[in-house]
């Protein structure tokens, strides 16, 4: 029989095997480093980061069915499961999220074109790259030391691409801003894996959970929580959850539009992923929650933190007439409404329906994908009417006449608005249902918190009404302020159409993408 050692070196030489796509993607991203030193084009730029994508994707396909047998193979004849050893794991959620970072990065790269120049576009295009590759190893990071890694593939890029387009001392503060509480956030969220690697006395994340499920079988574990309070404390700053969310409407107001659709969702991709992933939520079923409403009160308090965001992000939006910024306070409510799935899933051990768990993360993937939609075309939008004002800002008053001088992308503002209110035939209308009736569906004794908790997002959910469909009229009921200009947007304009288009086919059709969110999760089992 193999021992520890042997496999754990077995998995070690195999684990890049795990990661090709993302490899492919730095490796273009390398590629597009060396042609910045000697041939910088953007059309070039664009064209290779396209081309790194599709490797990736056609990649993706080839060893995606492969990369369970291997994870499986180094611990065949051993009484060791893969998850306890292995640095990463392919499985549950990890091709979910790695189709979408691959395809957001498509679409990002879209919105790059009319943002960089020759000079800065190859640059540009591989920091895109490297930061879908970050987000994809997010979720197969079976270690507390690639989790981190993984987050940081996201950061470092996200610095260089804040300043890069930065044509304005507003703009490079934003990225100075961003740039400081990222790098503070990293050392709290480093600081929290310390306490839990010193409590289970290993890095992997299957061990950690474990080990804390361990020590709250007779009581709490003061350690446990200081550690996942400090985890969630860092997490919460990439997802923009209050009180951490104070940097996002001025990055978002200063910072280059397609640059800000980006922090706009990859951060909550990976943050919410994360912090499953801590939690215990994508551990395979029998396995027990560490922290659960029955024995902390980090159910309790995720609870807190969503009714708080959400409801904060959306009386700020009310208040807003700059789009960023509106944009902004929509995003952190959004990151509020998220968090409903976690709150769900946290209490599995006293739900009696097995998939109880289930419908709060499988909830929240699909609510990434529709978010990821409509908030990319809403800054595709914003990009396309930037190009006709002077500094790049975008107020209300901009959008003004839209719907005469540019029909189309005043309708596919729109669809955009729309689904992030929640109105039927939208994917975010599906998005808000599926978070809502898993907790409406919950028992146990949170179920009655987790029922005022969606009378709270539906109360949120009205108020957001409000701001959203202010902005429509001011497209469609308001004459335009000046005529419109020759756009050369069109790259941006395609990304909204996409998005547009995806929009509503999800919302109409919702089952394929609802099945493939229900699979990537592992149906937990509500005995401990």
């Amino acid at each position: 029989m193999k021992s520890l050692p042997d496999v754990q070196t077995e998995l070690l030489a195999t684990a890049y095997r795990l990661v090709l796509p993302e490899t492919a993607l730095f490796g273009a991203a390398c590629i597009l480093f060396l042609v910045a030193a000697f041939y910088p084009r953007r059309w070039l730029a664009i064209a290779l980061g396209l081309l790194g994508i599709t490797a990736a994707g056609l990649i993706a396909a080839t060893v995606g069915p492969d990369e369970i047998a291997l994870f499986n193979k180094a611990v065949e004849g051993t009484s060791f499961a893969p998850r306890s050893v292995a640095p990463f794991d392919p499985t549950g959620v990890a091709p979910f999220v790695r189709w979408l970072s691959i395809a957001a990065a498509g679409l990002f790269l879209l919105l790059a074109y009319n943002e960089t120049t020759d000079s800065t576009a190859c640059e540009y295009a591989a920091c895109v790259l490297i930061v879908a590759a970050g987000a994809s190893m997010v979720a197969r990071a079976n270690d507390l030391v690639s989790l981190f890694l993984a987050l940081e593939m996201i950061s470092i890029p996200t610095y260089v691409l804040l300043y890069l387009p930065a044509k304005s001392k507003f703009g490079q503060e934003a990225a100075a801003k961003y740039f400081l509480l990222s790098v503070l956030s990293s050392a709290v969220l480093l600081f929290g894996f310390s306490y839990l690697y010193g409590l289970a006395g290993s890095t992997n994340i299957g061990a950690v959970v474990e080990a804390l499920a361990i020590a709250h079988q007779h009581g709490v574990s003061p350690m446990a929580l200081v550690g996942v309070f400090l985890a969630i404390a860092g997490i919460g700053f990439r997802i923009a959850v209050v009180p951490f969310h104070f940097y996002a409407p001025d990055v978002y107001e200063g910072g280059p539009t397609g640059v800000v659709a980006q922090l706009a969702v990859v951060p909550k991709i990976a943050g919410m992923i994360a912090l499953a992933r801590i939690l215990g939520m994508l551990n395979p079923p029998g396995d027990r929650l560490p922290f659960d409403s029955a024995h902390t009160l980090i159910p309790l308090t995720l609870w807190v933190l969503a009714a708080v965001t959400m409801t904060f992000g959306n009386v700020m939006a009310l208040l807003q007439d700059n789009v960023k910024r509106l944009l902004a306070y929509s995003g952190i409510a959004h990151g509020g409404y998220m968090l409903i799935g976690l709150v769900v899933a946290s209490a599995v051990p006293e739900a009696t329906d097995a998939d109880f768990a289930q419908s709060g993360v499988d909830s929240i993937l699909f609510y990434l994908v529709a978010y990821a939609l409509m908030t990319i075309g809403a800054f595709a939008v914003i990009q396309r009417v930037a190009g006709t004002t002077g500094d790049g800002r975008v107020m209300l008053d901009d959008l003004a006449g839209l719907g005469q001088t540019r029909p189309a992308t005043a309708l596919a503002m729109t669809i955009f608005l729309l689904s992030l209110i929640g109105l039927p035939l939208t994917a975010g209308f599906m998005g808000k249902f599926l978070l809502f009736l898993g907790a409406l569906d919950s028992a146990g004794p949170m179920g009655t918190m987790h029922r005022i908790l969606v009378i709270i997002a539906a109360v949120n959910a009205a108020i957001g009404a409000v701001y959203y469909l202010r902005a429509i009229g001011v497209m469609y009921l308001r004459s335009p302020m000046q005529a419109a200009s020759p756009s050369k947007t069109a790259p941006a304009f395609a990304a909204a159409i996409l998005c547009a288009v995806a929009t509503i086919a999800i919302g109409v059709y919702p089952k394929p993408l609802a099945d493939a969110a229900k699979e990537a999760v592992p149906t937990r089992s509500s005995s401990r």
